[in-house]
């Protein structure tokens, strides 16, 4: 069971910096159990726009992969002690606008799908605002 929660949204200048943050409160992120080891990605979702991938994290945190429009800007990053993925964003521009979603790859370890179908489990989302 997967049961994912984010947190840290929130109103940000130009410029600024967020740090999201998606917990599994069911189970290890990562164990010596196959069946845990997900691949996280993040989406994000603008009014009125389809969702649309982010970024992905391997289940080690060793691998990740970025969307070209977030390269540079964002990192992701996750602790499986602590069950947590996150999603650093740096420079964020208005365009960044959006309700971000983590979710989880419970099939496929890397590399990974930047498909939303493709991932099994989802957080309710945490909302990004940027002003001009």
């Amino acid at each position: 069971q997967v049961q994912l929660l984010e947190s840290g949204g929130g109103l940000v200048q130009a410029g600024g910096s967020l740090t999201l943050s998606c917990t599994n409160s069911e189970r290890t992120f990562s164990s010596y159990d196959m069946g845990s080891r997900y691949t996280m990605g993040w989406f994000r979702q603008a009014s009125g726009k389809a969702r649309e991938f982010v970024a992905a994290i391997s289940w080690t945190g060793g691998s990740t992969y970025y969307t070209r429009s977030v390269k540079g800007r964002f990192t992701a990053s996750r602790d499986n002690t602590e069950n947590t993925v996150y999603l650093h964003l740096n420079s964020l521009k208005p365009e960044d606008t959006a309700d971000y979603y983590c979710a989880a790859d419970l099939n496929r370890l890397w590399p990974p799908s930047s498909t939303e179908d493709d991932y099994e489990a989802w957080g309710q989302g945490t909302q990004v605002t940027v002003s001009s």
